[in-house]
């Protein structure tokens, strides 16, 4: 018969609470910094967005702290391990259908909506809300351009000739080769080479921040040179809001990454012991993966 083992339940905490009014708060700070005209404080909404991200950056502290010093404190026992195992996966399981959602909203739009728009398919009559509207991806010309005045340019591949100064490519180069550091990095620390782990780590958060700089400059480019915005039309609204999510999705795993480093400094993972460095590991190729199939449904895809 096995030994039962007792399973740690943690003290009440007010920490979920204090997480849900968090995001309810960078939801709504969101919404009203897109469109101002939703929210009381107007052109100044972006304050209720960037309190949001204070008070999330704050709550996830002394969460994750608390957690961090139940594990040291050896409260965790192989059951509650497990279900870390378990919550990661579906937490990322739920990442998953969040993209999907997206790129099947993109797939709808560019199939069916932009098409029977422009006199195609079997609700082609709608065309006769815009009659001069022609269906093209993607979509330069609005079908009103006295509301939404298209972009100037688009953000498609350039051919091979150009791709040098492209910054998608560059991009996509930084994340595809983390993937390939982050690795490393976790056969390091199961070995026990932790000088060997922080080099890789290191080199992982660079990458990371590169492509982060690097989306940052592309958004500049698009919003100063090429008239791309959240407002220039379907084409605008579908690019910044995946590329958006996905970069965010970054800074997360960043985050993530540079926290588990700052822990080995202070020797907290060991080869058999090291689930929060497993999960920012998860966490980061999962939003690798994502980007691989938003290069191509974004940047490749009608090009």
């Amino acid at each position: 018969m096995s030994e039962q083992q007792a399973y740690y339940i943690p003290p009440s905490s007010k920490l979920p609470f204090a997480m849900a009014v968090t995001m309810l708060t960078l939801i709504f700070g969101a919404a009203t910094t897109v469109n101002p005209k939703l929210g009381p404080f107007g052109e100044n909404s972006y304050l209720i967005l960037l309190t949001g991200f204070l008070m999330m950056w704050t709550t996830m502290f002394f969460w994750f702290s608390q957690v961090i010093k139940e594990n040291n404190d050896g409260l965790n026992n192989n059951m509650l391990n497990n279900s870390y195992y378990y919550g990661m996966a579906w937490f990322i399981f739920s990442e998953v259908m969040f993209f999907f959602a997206f790129f099947l909203a993109l797939g709808y739009i560019r199939n069916f909506a932009v098409p029977w728009l422009g006199g195609e398919g079997e609700k082609a009559i709608t065309n006769m809300l815009w009659p001069g509207f022609e269906a093209t991806w993607p979509v330069m010309q609005t079908p009103d351009q006295s509301l939404f005045q298209g972009p100037k340019e688009n953000m498609n591949f350039p051919g091979f000739a150009n791709v040098g100064h492209w910054l998608p490519f560059w991009n996509t180069l930084c994340l595809v080769t983390s993937s390939g550091t982050i690795t490393i990095a976790e056969h390091a620390l199961k070995k026990g080479n932790r000088t060997t782990f922080k080099f890789w780590m290191v080199m992982t958060l660079i990458l990371g921040f590169t492509f982060v700089y690097l989306q940052g400059l592309e958004y500049y480019e698009a919003y100063d040179h090429m008239g791309l915005t959240l407002g220039a039309g379907i084409y605008g609204t579908t690019f910044f809001l995946l590329t958006g999510f996905h970069g965010f999705h970054v800074i997360i795993g960043t985050i993530f990454l540079a926290v588990c480093l700052f822990r080995s400094m202070k020797g907290h993972s060991t080869p058999t012991h090291h689930f929060g460095f497993e999960a920012a590991a998860w966490y980061w190729h999962f939003v690798d993966v994502v980007w691989l199939f938003l290069f191509a449904a974004i940047y490749i895809w009608g090009s």
